[in-house]
C-alpha cells in the first residue's frame, strides 16, 4: 500500500496541530512555547515558519525554517580589524548579503531544528520533503515581497547524524558539505561540584580556585522576570560587546529577547547576572532542555573581564549548575574552544550544508566560508585527572 506523504508550512505557533508538542517532547527548541517567546523577540530580519509531514493525517514530522535578511552592517561589526580585513569582509558580505532560508536556528548551536519518526519515514523520504517544502517557502516569499533566496543552509549535525545518509540527495541538489567549529560538551559524572573539583589535576583545581578568589567580590545571583526588565539595556549593552567582537555575525539580539524567554520557558530558562558594588558587570543565561544544560547567550564589561575573570568563572559556573542539578550534560556550544576544554568540555565535530543558487558563487562557496570560517589552531586541554 502506497501512503501519501504531505506537508503544511505554518506561520505561527497558534497555528501548529494539537500533537505538536507532544510529538517533540524531548526538544524543547522545538515546542510552542519556544517558538512563542521568539516569535515577539527575535532579531528584527529572522522570521520564522514551521513545517508539519503527515502520513495518513498523522503527524510523522517536523522542521523549522527561518528566513534571515543578511545585510552588510550586521555581518561583520567588530570595530577592531584593519582597513585591509575590512575591505575584505566587505567584498565577502556582499555575496552573503539577501536572503537565506537556514533549516535549523541560528540562535542557537547544535540541531534542533528538525525531527521524524524514524518507523514512519525514511530518512530519504523526510530529505525530499525538506526541500520540497523549502521550494514552496522560496515561491512563497517571491510573491509575497518580491524577494529572492540566495542561499540555502541546513545545521547542525553531529559527525554520526544519520542526515549524512542523504549524501547523493545533498550531491544532486548541489549541495556543499562543510565543517563547523566543534560543538563544545562537558558530559556530567560527578554527583557534587565537590567531586568535579576533587577529580581535577593540581594545575587545574589551582586555575579554579585562583579564579574563584579573584572573583569573590562578585556577588552573583538568579535574575527575576522584574530584574530582566529593570536591567534590560544593561544586559543589551553586556551582551553587545561581546557580539561585536565575534568573527561574524547573522544577527542581533532585541533588548526584549531574554524578558521574553523567561517570560515563557519560565523555570526551563535563567539568567545569572554578575554584580559589582550593585552594578551589573556580567551575566550569562542558559536553558535547560530535558537532561541538558544548554548554555545560551552571555555578556560581560570588558573592563572588568581581565580582573575578575568573569568568562572563566561562567564556565565553571555554568558547570556547577548542570552537575547540581544532576544534568547529563553542559553544552557550551563553539567558540572558544580552549578555554572550554579547560574546564573539561570535550570537541564534538559538526557540519552543515550549504548551497548559493547562483552557480558560479556556489561553485566557490565552499572556499569562501573556508575564509570565514577558518580552521583554528588551537591546544586541546586535559584537565582532569
Amino acid at each position: 500500500m502506497i501512503f501519501v506523504i504531505e506537508f503544511k508550512i505554518f506561520n505561527n505557533h497558534s497555528q501548529l496541530p494539537i500533537t505538536w508538542d507532544d510529538f517533540v517532547a524531548h526538544d524543547v527548541f522545538l515546542q510552542s512555547k519556544y517558538f512563542k517567546a521568539v516569535e515577539v523577540a527575535s532579531p528584527e530580519y529572522i522570521s520564522w515558519y514551521y513545517v508539519g509531514i503527515f502520513k495518513e493525517e498523522k503527524l510523522v514530522g517536523v522542521f523549522i525554517v527561518q528566513r534571515v535578511q543578511l545585510y552588510l552592517e550586521d555581518i561583520f561589526r567588530n570595530p577592531k580589524d584593519s582597513c585591509t580585513k575590512q575591505q575584505l569582509k566587505h567584498h565577502i558580505s556582499k555575496i552573503l548579503k539577501g536572503n537565506i532560508l537556514v533549516v535549523g536556528n541560528l540562535m542557537h548551536t547544535g540541531q534542533h531544528g528538525l525531527f521524524f519518526d524514524t518507523d514512519k519515514l525514511s530518512g530519504k523520504e523526510f530529505i525530499n520533503v525538506v526541500f520540497k517544502a523549502l521550494n514552496s517557502v522560496k515561491k512563497e516569499i517571491k510573491k509575497s515581497s518580491n524577494k529572492t533566496i540566495r542561499t540555502f543552509l541546513l545545521k547542525d549535525y553531529f559527525d554520526n547524524d544519520s542526515i549524512h545518509e542523504n549524501v547523493e540527495v545533498f550531491k544532486k541538489l548541489k549541495f556543499h558539505k562543510v565543517s563547523v567549529q566543534p560543538n563544545m560538551i562537558l558530559p556530567v559524572t560527578w554527583h557534587t561540584f565537590d567531586d568535579y573539583k576533587t577529580n581535577l589535576n593540581k594545575k587545574y583545581r589551582q586555575r579554579l580556585n585562583s579564579a574563584r578568589k579573584k572573583a569573590s567580590v562578585i556577588v552573583k545571583k538568579e535574575l527575576t522576570l522584574q530584574d530582566i526588565e529593570s536591567h534590560k539595556n544593561r544586559l543589551f549593552e553586556l551582551y553587545k560587546n561581546v557580539s561585536d567582537n565575534a568573527k561574524i555575525n547573522t544577527f542581533l539580539l532585541p533588548k526584549g529577547h531574554f524578558y521574553s524567554l523567561k517570560q515563557h520557558l519560565g523555570t526551563n530558562f535563567k539568567v545569572f547576572g554578575y554584580f559589582l558594588e550593585d552594578v551589573l558587570i556580567g551575566f550569562y543565561t542558559v536553558i535547560i532542555n530535558k537532561k541538558v544544560l544548554e548554555t545560551y547567550f552571555l555578556g560581560y564589561d570588558s573592563a572588568h573581564q581581565y580582573t575578575y575573570q568573569l568568562y572563566l568563572n561562567m564556565l565553571y559556573d555554568m558547570a556547577e549548575f548542570g552537575i547540581n542539578s544532576q544534568l547529563n550534560s553542559v553544552v557550551y556550544a563553539r567558540t572558544a574552544m580552549e578555554i572550554k576544554s579547560s574546564v573539561g568540555a570535550k570537541p564534538i565535530g559538526m557540519s552543515m550544508y550549504m548551497k548559493h543558487t547562483n552557480v558560479v558563487l556556489n561553485s566557490v562557496l565552499q572556499l569562501l566560508f573556508k575564509t570565514m570560517n577558518p580552521t583554528q589552531d588551537w591546544e586541546e586541554r586535559h584537565p582532569f585527572k
